[in-house]
């Protein structure tokens, strides 16, 4: 991407939309969120990539395998939407910090659309198609991290920042359930490569939004003279991944994930298993989001940032001890219920969220925002292959079942790090004016 060598940056003029610090108590849920003009942008934006990724997934792995007759190629496009984040996540972070975010973004929408672009041409090789589903997947935790960041510049640092993350998991939730029904439809009208053409349309209107949508801030790590991106990169992760608090945070955001991915992962083995039918394997496949939508948005409305932060320890292991009751082979209706329950569970993370950004510098924010997501997908991508890989050897249900315990036991020293990590209370003192010195609960 191109260096800032244009005019001098100049103030910007006062934005009546810039947002407050404002508590639970005054910050009006999520509808203060919407209010944030440029959080609509960033918002309708987000649906849209989202959107544009699921739908080409769905229609790539059509037409590789339509092209090809080869199911292992058909499922190592879907593989490579998760391995390259690792990649892209660790070795270009430092794009997040080192550029304006708005520039990150817009080029990386761009790029999408441009891979897509090609992915339409007739005489693209199969090879070439799945060269750029791993472009895709190698911007995407750039993108992701750099918005993360971004959010707290638009939002600020406090309940509207955590509010504003949970409606974006929100409609990740959503849109997966709505994108794989839309790539559906698409395909029953479109040819896989038509409906990729207008998966491009979506990443194009992202970025218009974006561009126009959000104030062009300046890079946060200050300049362009800060060495190799490489070594930029690897030395913020270096940095991040050795502060015990931030690495037991991360950890945090990662390990459950790592586990609970097991039931979908195997969901039509499990769906063969105890003889159920489509039916059965579509209610089972939307049960877990479902619980996680229905409980961020609980969460996040009726609970104060206190009650917030001192569920996030018990949520995380309670949300996998759910799966523990796979192992009685239960019937559908009570299997749906452990999995809605199970999506429940990751309502920690809004908890999780205050206390991240609170650990992380802020001329870091970006790489870790960035390293955050990489870490995350591509763990749940092992888990998936470690849930295939014992269900070879071991019934589905005892595998789901010891996924939801082993995990548990897993998470039991790391909940006492995070306790051990978590940076002293303030003494809480009067001041002049009669007003508590505030106080947040890591």
């Amino acid at each position: 991407m191109p260096s800032d060598t244009g005019n001098p940056a100049v103030p910007p003029a006062p934005d009546t939309t810039a947002p407050d610090t404002t508590d639970a108590g005054t910050s009006g849920g999520y509808r203060a969120v919407f209010a944030v003009r440029e959080f609509r942008a960033v918002f309708a934006a987000h649906l849209l990539s989202l959107l544009g990724v699921v739908v080409s997934e769905l229609a790539l792995t059509v037409l590789v395998y339509g092209l090809t007759g080869s199911p292992l190629l058909s499922a190592l496009t879907f593989a490579l939407g998760l391995l390259p984040y690792l990649v892209g996540g660790t070795l270009f972070a430092g794009v997040a910090d080192r550029y304006p975010a708005r520039r990150v973004l817009v080029v990386c929408d761009l790029i999408c659309a441009g891979c897509v672009t090609v992915m339409v041409l007739p005489g693209t090789p199969v090879g070439g198609l799945l060269a750029l589903r791993c472009l895709i997947a190698a911007v995407s935790p750039v993108f992701t991290g750099t918005r993360m960041a971004a959010l707290t510049d638009i939002l600020g640092e406090g309940e509207r920042y955590i509010l504003g993350r949970s409606l974006l998991r929100i409609v990740s939730q959503s849109a997966l359930l709505a994108g794989f029904g839309a790539g559906g439809v698409l395909l029953a009208v479109f040819s896989p490569r038509g409906a990729i053409t207008i998966t491009a349309v979506t990443f194009l209107c992202s970025a218009a939004l974006l561009r126009f949508g959000t104030r062009d801030r300046p890079a946060r790590s200050g300049g362009d003279d800060r060495g190799a991106l490489l070594r930029e990169s690897l030395a913020g992760a270096r940095s991040l991944l050795g502060n015990r608090r931030i690495r037991a945070l991360m950890l945090l955001f990662w390990l459950p994930p790592l586990f609970v991915v097991a039931p979908e992962a195997l969901a039509a083995p499990y769906a063969d298993e105890i003889g159920a039918g489509p039916v059965v394997l579509g209610l089972l496949m939307c049960a877990m989001p479902v619980g996680q939508i229905a409980a961020e948005l609980y969460v996040g409305t009726a609970l104060s940032p206190r009650l917030r932060a001192l569920i996030v320890l018990p949520a995380a292991v309670a949300g996998l001890l759910p799966l523990v009751v796979y192992g009685l082979c239960p019937g559908t209706v009570a299997t749906a219920l452990a999995l809605v329950l199970a999506g429940a569970g990751g309502a920690y993370v809004i908890g999780l969220d205050q206390w991240f950004v609170e650990a992380v510098p802020e001329a870091l924010r970006g790489r870790a925002m960035t390293l955050l997501t990489a870490g995350l997908m591509t763990l749940q991508g092992v888990g998936m292959a470690l849930a295939g890989l014992a269900a070879e050897f071991l019934p589905v249900h005892q595998v789901v079942a010891g996924a939801g315990a082993v995990g548990a036991l897993c998470l039991l020293p790391l909940v006492l790090e995070v306790r051990r990590t978590a940076p002293a209370r303030p003494v809480r003192t009067e001041v002049r004016d009669g007003a508590d010195q505030h106080m947040t609960s890591g």
